[in-house]
C-alpha cells in the first residue's frame, strides 16, 4: 500500500512537471515555501512556550541565592510542669529537669533558623529578598549556587512592600541579574521562579502570569499572580521573564494547606526597583506625602456631585500638611496628580508615594462644579504617620429634627466627651436611624456625626434641610454627607427623592 501511494504521488508530480512551465513552477514553489514559513511562525506564536527552560536556568542560576537566618529566642521566665501536680511521676520529672538544666529555673535561650531565597543585583554584592525572611535575624548567611557561603549585613528594609536589601563582601565580582519592566508583562506570558522551596535548595519552576495588579493587604501592593510553583522558602526569590530579567519578587501564596496550589504572588519589579534604590542610597524609604484622607468615588457619589464619571479620589479630611497649605479642602475630588489622571484612591497613593519628596506638583481637583489646579510641595510620608486630622469650628445652640430617616441633634459638650470628639468638632450627631430607611442601608448609625452636607459645613438641622432642598432644586437624586465615626471620616451619598 505504501509503495502504491508513492507511485501515485510520483506520477502526479511528473504529470505536473510536464504541463507547467518553469517560471510558473518557480512562482508556486515560492508561494508554498512562504505559506510553510507563515504556518510555522503562527504555530510558534500560538504555542508561546520555549522548547526548554534549560538555557535560561543555566543563565540565571549563579545569581540566585539561598538565605539562612539565625535568631536568638529569649528564654521563658518559667516552665510549665511536665506532668500535673500531684502525679506520682512529679518528683521523677522534676529531678530529670534539674539535671538537664542545672542552675536554672527556666529554659535556656535557644537559636532558631529560617530559610528563604534572594538574588544578586550588582557585582559588588547587593542582594534583594523579602523583609519577612530576615526580620529579627541576628545572623544572615548567603549560600551561592556554587556552594560558596558568605555572611550578609542588612542595608535596609521596607515592611510596606516586604522588601529587604542585603550586602555581602566578596573577593571577586558576583554574577547578577537585571530588573525587567513588570508593566509590559501580560496575562499568559511565560515566567520562571527559582529559589529554596521547603529547604530543598536551588529549585526551578515555570508557569504563566495569571493576573496583574493584585492587591493583598498593603497600601503599595502591586502583585503579579502566577501559577508557577511557589512554596515556603521561595520567599524573596526572583520571578523571571524569558529574557532572564527579574519582573517580580516572590512573596506570598494562597493555600489552604501551606503548599503550592498554583496561586502565588510576586511584588512587581517596578515597585521593587524604586524601594531598592532608596534603601541603597538612604538605608530607608522616602515616599512622597500629600497630606489628605481619601475614599473612592462611587456611582452615587459621582451623581450627587454632578461628576460625569465615578473616578478620582474624594478628599474626606485635610490635616495639617502640604495639601492644606496649598488650599485643598475636604470634598475636593482629586482627578489629576502631576499630569497623570487619578483612577481611584489606590492609584493615587501609589503615584504620590513614588514621587520625590520635596517636589512641587500640580494637582487638579473638582470643586463646586468646576476644576481648580493647586501647586503642592510634597512632604515625606514616613515623617507624617502621626499627623493629627483637621477639625471643624464651634457649634450653635442644640436642636433636634427627623431628616431622611435619621433623628439628628446638634453636638453638645457632653456628647463630644461621650463620643471622644475634639471640642472644636461641629455638626449633627445621629441619635436614631429607622431600620427601613436608606440611611440605615448606607450604614449610618446612632453615634455617627454629620459635619457636611452638599460639601458645605452644617451646624444645625436647618442647615441640613436647606442643603437637601438645594439638591432637589438642582435636580439631584442624592445628597453627599460627610459622616464621622470614632473620628474616621467618610462620604455617604444619601437618596433624597
Amino acid at each position: 500500500m505504501l509503495c502504491l501511494e508513492e507511485h501515485i504521488v510520483t506520477s502526479r508530480t511528473m504529470t505536473l512537471q510536464r504541463t507547467v512551465s518553469a517560471p510558473l513552477r518557480t512562482f508556486w514553489a515560492l508561494v508554498v515555501g512562504l505559506a510553510l514559513v507563515m504556518a510555522q511562525s503562527l504555530a510558534a506564536d500560538a504555542r508561546g512556550a520555549p522548547e526548554s527552560f534549560a538555557d535560561l536556568a543555566d543563565k540565571i542560576s549563579p545569581s540566585v541565592v539561598n538565605i539562612t537566618t539565625t535568631t536568638t529566642v529569649a528564654a521563658r521566665s518559667g516552665q510549665a510542669p511536665i506532668v500535673p501536680e500531684g502525679s506520682p511521676f512529679e518528683d521523677f520529672f522534676r529531678d530529670f529537669n534539674d539535671r538537664m538544666n542545672p542552675g536554672g529555673n527556666g529554659q535556656r535561650p535557644r537559636r532558631s533558623q529560617a530559610l528563604g531565597s534572594g538574588f544578586v543585583i550588582s557585582e559588588d554584592g547587593y542582594i534583594v529578598t523579602n523583609n519577612h525572611v530576615i526580620e529579627g535575624a541576628d545572623e544572615i548567611q548567603i549560600e551561592f549556587f556554587s556552594g560558596k557561603e558568605l555572611p550578609a549585613t542588612l542595608v535596609g528594609t521596607d515592611p510596606n512592600t516586604d522588601i529587604a536589601l542585603l550586602k555581602v563582601e566578596a573577593d571577586t565580582a558576583l554574577s547578577h541579574v537585571p530588573f525587567g519592566d513588570s508593566d509590559v508583562m501580560r496575562v499568559g506570558d511565560w515566567v520562571m521562579a527559582m529559589g529554596n522551596p521547603l529547604g530543598q535548595g536551588f529549585s526551578v519552576s515555570a508557569g504563566i502570569v495569571s493576573a496583574r495588579n493584585r492587591a493583598l493587604s498593603g497600601t503599595y501592593d502591586d502583585y503579579i499572580q502566577t501559577d508557577a510553583a511557589i512554596n515556603r522558602g521561595n520567599s524573596g526569590g526572583p520571578l523571571f521573564n524569558m529574557a532572564g530579567e527579574v519582573i517580580g519578587v516572590n512573596t506570598a501564596i494562597l493555600s489552604p494547606n501551606g503548599g503550592s496550589i498554583g496561586i502565588g504572588f510576586a511584588m512587581s519589579s517596578n515597585v521593587v526597583t524604586k524601594v531598592v534604590s532608596q534603601l541603597k542610597e538612604y538605608g530607608e524609604t522616602r515616599r512622597g506625602w500629600l497630606g489628605v484622607r481619601i475614599q473612592d468615588v462611587t456611582e452615587d457619589i459621582a451623581e450627587s456631585m454632578d461628576l460625569k464619571t465615578a473616578a478620582g479620589a474624594l478628599v474626606t479630611d485635610v490635616p495639617e500638611g502640604p495639601a492644606k497649605e496649598a488650599g485643598m479642602l475636604a470634598g475636593d475630588v482629586i482627578i489629576s496628580f502631576d499630569g497623570k489622571d487619578v483612577a481611584d484612591t489606590r492609584s493615587l497613593v501609589r503615584t504620590v508615594g513614588n514621587t520625590q519628596v520635596g517636589k512641587a506638583v500640580r494637582v487638579k481637583v473638582y470643586r463646586d462644579g468646576k476644576t481648580e489646579t493647586l501647586l503642592i510641595t510634597l512632604g515625606r510620608r514616613e515623617e507624617a504617620e502621626g499627623a493629627v486630622p483637621a477639625v471643624a469650628p464651634a457649634p450653635e445652640a442644640p436642636s433636634n429634627a427627623d431628616v431622611l430617616g435619621m433623628t439628628v441633634t446638634v453636638l453638645t459638650d457632653e456628647m463630644r466627651e461621650e463620643l471622644n470628639l475634639s471640642g472644636a468638632t461641629d455638626g449633627l450627631v445621629v441619635t436614631d436611624v429607622a431600620e427601613d430607611s436608606d440611611a440605615f442601608e448606607k450604614n449610618i448609625r446612632a453615634g455617627d456625626v454629620i459635619t457636611e452636607a452638599g460639601q458645605r459645613k452644617i451646624s444645625g438641622p436647618s442647615d441640613l434641610e436647606d442643603r437637601i432642598a438645594e439638591a432637589k432644586d438642582a435636580g439631584r437624586k442624592s445628597i453627599l454627607l460627610l459622616v464621622r465615626r470614632a473620628g474616621e471620616p467618610r462620604f455617604v451619598a444619601l437618596p433624597i427623592d
